[in-house]
């Protein structure tokens, strides 16, 4: 075992996943340093220091758990109007609002070497979240960002994604024989399922679909195992193609939920979930202003297992913004980190005075003092250099983890 068992405990925690999709997730892990930090949130909460004053005094929110700039995107919600927002709550939890600042934090000052961003312009950004984070959340009050208020290379995603339609859309993962549409198999986006899973899949969309006003809409067609993210790779995740409206078929994205990363460091009570989608699902609706299209939670009795999935639209317009388009100018980075700064805020005081987390004044107060912010981001940067020595040490060790 090498120097904190980092590869074993990687090894350890990605244990029974898909084989061909953990390849692929050792692979984005092995890019570099922020494809690492990306891929072990674990590893992030083992090592924080929960009894730090600034992480155990902070306020519990509704956390995403794993912030970092590429885990915000555009989607479109249940009011079929298109947001930017967090867009990933798998690891979400009640937690002190410090832990997910922390992570974005180092988020930024890891991803600087890859968008070629110096350390000095890295720590003003950081600077930059924190001013803006707490300017939000002293407010107390909670917006949104949509086409109309997006700024930036914000705005420049929205408007790029409206030219996209569903049909192109499903043109690029679907093609068509006769008057009947199947599922393609993209290299590093789609594998072929066995047909057990694909009954299993099927059975149950078709249970979940008997219960909602139009089931014909989710008449399954086909499914593929899908491949995205980083973090979640290898977990079972499918992409199902429907009968959809009269508009078009519909693509579903379908991903097996599994227990927080947090929850093992978590101190602090926790509401009692019928499941983790259930937990998934619940905080996401609390914390953006309109959830995406379809967004549920589903439950699979498989033998003598019971597995929860997430379901939510798989959509054209889920999308993140390019960071590389920045072209040396800094200024458009800051007002990328100051969009994100703000949904955090927005979505912490949305969330307020549910199960536990902090009402809207208690999270003003936090904000009006914010002597917090020098021991936070002395810590985002001590550990930024701990992911630089952890990445090195399974650089090495790749073709072991593999």
């Amino acid at each position: 075992m090498t120097e904190r068992d980092v590869v074993a405990q990687i090894q350890a925690f990605n244990k029974g996943r898909h084989p061909q999709a953990l390849i692929l997730k050792y692979k984005a892990m092995a890019k570099n340093a922020f494809g690492f930090l990306r891929g072990t949130c674990h590893l992030f909460y083992q090592d924080l220091p929960a009894a730090l004053p600034v992480f155990q005094k902070a306020p519990l929110t509704w956390s995403c758990g794993d912030l970092h700039f590429q885990n915000f995107g555009s989607f479109r919600g249940d009011d079929r109007l298109v947001y930017f927002d967090v867009n990933d709550f798998d690891e979400a939890l009640l937690a002190p609002c410090t832990w997910d600042i922390s992570r974005f934090l180092t988020s930024i000052l890891v991803g600087a070497h890859t968008l070629g961003v110096t350390d000095e312009d890295a720590q003003a950004l950081c600077q930059c979240f924190l001013k803006t984070y707490t300017a939000a959340l002293a407010t107390g009050k909670a917006s949104t960002v949509h086409g109309t208020t997006a700024t930036g290379l914000v705005k420049d995603l929205l408007k790029h994604l409206k030219t996209r339609s569903r049909k192109q859309f499903l043109d690029e993962r679907t093609i068509v024989k006769g008057k009947t549409r199947s599922l393609k198999l993209i290299p590093d986006k789609t594998l072929a399922i066995r047909d057990c899973d694909r009954t299993r899949i099927t059975t149950l969309i078709n249970t979940w679909a008997a219960h909602q006003s139009d089931p014909q809409f989710f008449n399954v067609l086909d499914v593929a195992y899908r491949i995205a993210g980083t973090g979640s790779l290898g977990l079972e995740r499918y992409s199902v193609l429907v009968e959809g409206s009269s508009h078009g078929n519909c693509l579903l994205d379908l991903k097996a939920a599994r227990p927080s990363s947090l929850q093992p460091y978590a101190q602090f009570p926790q509401p009692i979930w019928g499941s983790e989608a259930e937990r998934i699902t619940a905080i996401q609706f609390r914390f953006q202003e309109s959830a995406p299209a379809l967004l549920n939670p589903l439950t699979l009795a498989d033998k003598s297992t019971v597995k929860s999935f997430v379901l939510r639209e798989l959509q054209p317009t889920a999308d993140r913004v390019d960071l590389n388009q920045w072209k040396g100018k800094i200024k458009r980075l800051q007002n990328v980190v100051e969009t994100m700064a703000e949904v955090t805020a927005w979505g912490q005081l949305r969330s307020g005075g549910r199960q536990g987390s902090a009402i809207a004044d208690t999270l003003i107060a936090f904000a009006e003092d914010p002597v917090w912010h020098p021991p936070i981001l002395d810590y985002a940067r001590s550990y930024a250099a701990q992911v630089e020595a952890d990445y090195q040490i399974a650089q090495s060790a790749w073709n072991d983890l593999a």
